[in-house]
């Protein structure tokens, strides 16, 4: 079952959230992957354009590495695990996407080599439509 509840006025993502997964989740959050460590510096604390994201976050029994609940983003970091599960992640952003998520697949190199360019990439996703931010705050957002 999936639903959009209401906490503290702002929209979550709620559904599935077996036990296993979430104590999975918060081991994945206490072991980041250096691409997922160097992103979340970026990310948190509204870093990003003022967007708040959760890491980690459990969305319908399926792990997000990365989840903007105010406009609906997952960001996935995809390394040598993802090689050999593409059929999965296929049915797993296609299950998310019917849920009216949008969902971003970056590899890990590109955290590594040119993370400015991939936190550009993810601000054009995160983009609002009824409100842009003008180009100006993406600048200031790396400095």
């Amino acid at each position: 079952m999936f639903t959009r509840a209401e906490k503290s006025g702002e929209t979550i993502i709620t559904g599935q959230r077996p036990a296993e997964k979430l104590t999975l989740a918060r081991q994945m959050r206490r072991l980041p992957t250096p691409a997922e460590a160097k992103l979340w510096y970026h990310l948190r604390a509204g870093r990003l354009n003022g967007l708040h994201f959760r890491r980690q976050q459990v969305i319908d029994g399926f792990i997000a590495d990365f989840y903007c609940h105010s406009v609906g983003l997952v960001i996935e970091l995809d390394g040598e695990v993802h090689q050999d599960r593409a059929e999965y992640d296929a049915e797993r952003d296609r299950i998310l996407e019917e849920r009216g998520l949008r969902i971003l697949r970056l590899p890990n190199s590109a955290i590594e080599t040119d993370c400015a360019a991939a936190l550009l990439q993810i601000a054009g996703h995160a983009r609002l439509p009824q409100s842009p931010p003008p180009e100006s705050e993406l600048s200031e957002s790396f400095l």
